[in-house]
């Protein structure tokens, strides 16, 4: 079993990471943090580090927010809103100075910047460090199983993000547009190969488009954070398959990056298309299709418990149809089956297919609506 850190240094790590921002944290004392992070399951070395750190402060000012997603209004506990503020955590709010940061978090509270920093902030990193304990504390198995294994090669990672739909429980809801459109939906599932390996962000597929919406950009719209091919990549050296497959129906989660603005919390990698010949033709199982909505639910369940981030809804693209080549009707049927399987063992879920083509949306509309 792992051992804690004191309240102490963790107090005093944040008191130095406030200044730094998240972006800075390669660059501060971190041992308190790392050793909380390790403890909780969510980083195994110095490889994954920051991203289990970052991770963990999330889930400890989701639970200052009452294991609620923290926004930035009077819905959200003003302690969980400072704490979001102060380190960078709303993602507006990620790449501010540290004085403006700390100005926004004033503003929580109706005071100056001055007043905040002599009083309400000494209570922000006191109560986020006991946060952290307890996310860390409360861990499954403590350390924990965030990595399930039900097989050798088909790791099912819980890696942590942001949003909630608006009707829970609502069934299944077909909508035409693209996947990266999406908003106010937990979870989007982007379809990969089973290297984990995603689109370019040119390519006008699910995964690259994901990948292009997610990435955190400067001021002039460069690419300044990979987000999801960088937590991918971590993954997979974490896990010993850098350079090699997983078992088609392997579903990895990642944060959602610079889609959190829009409602969402996590993506979701299922990998379905094994690389044919040479890599420029995919091979996509129908069979497959049904595994990784099953270990798309059951991840996202993992997820909410252990990180006290509630989630309810899930959004599926027609999975396998594009350089998969699979029929639209084959996953269409395929989808739906997995789907309501899922929904009649938790009914509590909504599902939303997506797909820019009307006339899948059709098809889709209508297989939905059969027995």
């Amino acid at each position: 079993m792992h051992p804690l850190p004191s309240h102490e240094s963790l107090v005093a790590e944040l008191r130095e990471l406030r200044r730094r921002g998240l972006p800075g944290l390669r660059h501060c004392t971190r041992d308190a943090l790392r050793q909380a992070a390790v403890a909780a399951g969510l980083c195994a070395g110095p490889e994954d580090e920051q991203t289990g750190i970052e991770e963990l402060l999330g889930a400890a000012v989701r639970r200052l927010a009452g294991g609620r997603p923290v926004r930035d209004d009077d819905s959200s506990d003003p302690l969980a809103r400072a704490a979001a503020h102060s380190f960078g955590i709303f993602p507006a709010r990620r790449g501010v100075p540290g004085t403006d940061r700390r100005k926004a978090a004033a503003a929580v509270y109706g005071v100056t910047t001055e007043r905040f920093r002599k009083s309400q902030e000494h209570d922000v990193l006191a109560e986020l460090a006991a946060a952290v304990l307890t996310v860390a504390r409360q861990a499954p198995g403590r350390p924990g199983d965030v990595v399930r294994e039900p097989a050798a090669d088909s790791a099912v990672r819980a890696v942590p993000a942001v949003a909630r739909p608006a009707r829970p429980g609502a069934g299944i809801t077909v909508r035409v547009c693209p996947i990266e459109d999406v908003r106010d939906v937990d979870i989007l599932v982007s379809s990969e190969n089973t290297y984990l390996e995603m689109s370019k962000t040119f390519r006008p597929t699910v995964s690259g488009a994901l990948r292009r919406a997610a990435a955190l950009r400067d001021a002039q719209g460069e690419i300044v954070d990979d987000v999801l091919s960088r937590e991918l990549g971590v993954w997979l050296r974490t896990h010993g398959r850098r350079g090699m497959p997983v078992r088609p129906g392997t579903v990895v989660a990642t944060s959602s990056g610079a889609l959190a603005a829009q409602g969402v919390r996590r993506i979701h990698h299922a990998a379905i298309a094994t690389p044919v010949g040479d890599g420029d033709r995919y091979h996509v199982s129908p069979a497959v299709l049904g595994e990784a909505v099953r270990r798309s639910f059951e991840l996202a369940r993992h997820e909410s418990e252990f990180l006290s981030l509630p989630m309810s809804s899930i959004c599926f693209p027609l999975l396998g149809s594009g350089r998969g080549g699979l029929p639209v009707e084959t996953v269409a049927r395929r989808l739906l089956d997995a789907v309501r399987e899922e929904l009649r063992r938790d009914p509590s879920w909504s599902v939303l297919l997506v797909t820019p083509e009307e006339g899948h949306a059709r098809l889709l509309t209508a297989a939905s609506s059969g027995p």
